[in-house]
């Protein structure tokens, strides 16, 4: 029993790193360009600038802001890069040809194949196969059935699938009589067998057939991932007719409210949870267990629960919003309370301020940089969570758009709806970053 479920395991994990073949392969380019860039770009300064200072040298913060800072010219390389990587894996028209990996192969190939009936007479017959692209009509191709038993076939095949030829249709024997094929292109072939015939690969099946599968290439199918030009299409379409009777603006706008919401709610009750946490033993001693229990509990897993309080309305989204928000903020304000140095409190205390004064003065101003640290996170984390929120029964936002287009396979939709949410959470964590730089200039100045 133990064996058959290691090699079960065995061969769901084989399956699992075979169809992720593209990716895995897509992903190594990526890599290898980054490391190839990274050389080519340090191989350079070295030449223009040769020697290192003192701040190349650093590596942390000594009590200061670390001069390892984004290199705007490496993460415009990258953004390129990923879409350069994305047209190339999905045959994009934006790129020139020679930029495409090897596509899924489309057009009309033969093979062979010598069947053998019950008293041992054989013949030849050759198999036309037309491959089209999806949504293409392509008209079966004309054979002459030939002279001996075994006749010439037709076949239509779209690309990236398969098809069973009943080669026995038009022979002069058939299965039930005994027939069955022997050998594909001149080579021995058994049932379970599998030949490559140049375009594609012919099996027999267990039943006898033959099981024709198309060569796949490395590219992608449109289904799974289609090209950045007809996600782009896609958005302007959204954009002006809207999805499902709902406008693009109401449901980003909806979905950008209840995070928004869900954040400020959660901030308003974890950021005094977390002072008092980092300022009272008694409040740490009694809600601490509490936080720390409820912080890796994953929000989705809360979905139940919060439809049982709050319901399906709005109310259980925000709900689960806030749930999500709140343990992150408390723990960043209670981080930032208790990272403050003691010989500021000390120094403060000497020239004769109240508790009052260092809290308003001391503590709070210290703590802002965790607690900006822990808005950052909350809000990826809220954005996260924003499309199972809307799962539940809701009829405007983006995860609902989301949702609705996968049930239909409308992957483009779907890539569309995520791009969305990527750039709105990155832009609301620059948003973050900035207001953070304006109200916390003192940020890592000691």
């Amino acid at each position: 029993m133990n064996e058959n479920v290691f090699t079960q395991l065995a061969g769901e994990t084989i399956a699992i790193i075979s169809s992720l073949g593209p990716a895995i392969l897509a992903l190594a380019i990526y890599i290898a360009v980054i490391l190839a860039a990274q050389t080519i770009w340090h191989l350079a300064r070295s030449k223009v600038a040769p020697g290192d200072s003192f701040n190349s040298l650093k590596t942390v913060t000594f009590g200061d802001e670390s001069t390892v800072v984004s290199n705007t010219t490496a993460s415009i390389v990258s953004i390129l890069l990923i879409f350069v990587l994305w047209g190339s894996f999905t045959g994009s028209k934006l790129l020139p040809g020679f930029l495409h990996v090897p596509g899924a192969y489309t057009g009309e190939g033969n093979f062979t194949y010598t069947m053998q009936t019950a008293s041992g007479d054989t013949g030849t017959a050759t198999v036309t196969v037309a491959v089209h692209e999806a949504g293409k009509k392509v008209s079966k191709p004309k054979v002459d059935k030939g002279t001996g038993i075994a006749g010439n076939d037709a076949l239509v095949v779209q690309a990236y699938r398969s098809k069973l030829l009943l080669w026995d249709k038009n022979d002069a024997e058939n299965r039930k009589t005994g027939a069955q094929i022997i050998k594909v292109n001149g080579q021995d072939i058994a049932r379970g067998d599998r030949i490559d015939v140049g375009f594609a690969n012919v099996a027999i099946t267990p039943k006898g057939t033959l099981n024709i599968v198309p060569h796949k290439g490395v590219q992608m199918e449109t289904i799974y991932l289609p090209p950045p030009e007809m996600v782009w299409d896609r958005l302007l379409t959204i954009a002006n007719e809207g999805y499902q009777n709902v406008t693009l603006g109401q449901h980003l706008g909806f979905s950008l409210w209840r995070v928004v919401v869900g954040f400020l709610l959660g901030a308003l009750v974890g950021i005094p949870l977390g002072y008092a946490m980092g300022l009272s033993n008694w409040f740490r001693g009694w809600f601490d267990p509490i936080v720390e229990f409820m912080r890796p509990v994953p929000p989705l897993a809360l979905i139940p629960l919060v439809i049982i309080w709050a319901g399906i309305g709005e109310e259980g989204k925000v709900v689960l919003l806030f749930l999500a928000a709140l343990w992150i903020m408390a723990i960043a304000a209670r981080s930032g309370v208790s990272g403050v140095r003691i010989t500021k409190i000390h120094a403060a205390y000497s020239l004769g301020a109240s508790k009052i004064q260092i809290l308003r003065h001391v503590i709070i101003p210290n703590s802002l940089p965790e607690i900006f640290t822990g808005a950052r996170v909350a809000m990826g984390v809220c954005w996260g969570t924003v499309v199972a929120a809307e799962l539940v029964a809701a009829e405007k936002g983006v995860g609902k758009m989301i949702v609705a287009a996968a049930k239909f396979q409308n992957t483009d939709v779907v890539i569309m709806g995520i791009v969305l949410i990527g750039l709105i959470g990155f832009a609301i964590d620059v948003g973050i970053r900035m207001l953070e730089k304006y109200l916390v200039p003192w940020k890592g100045k000691g």
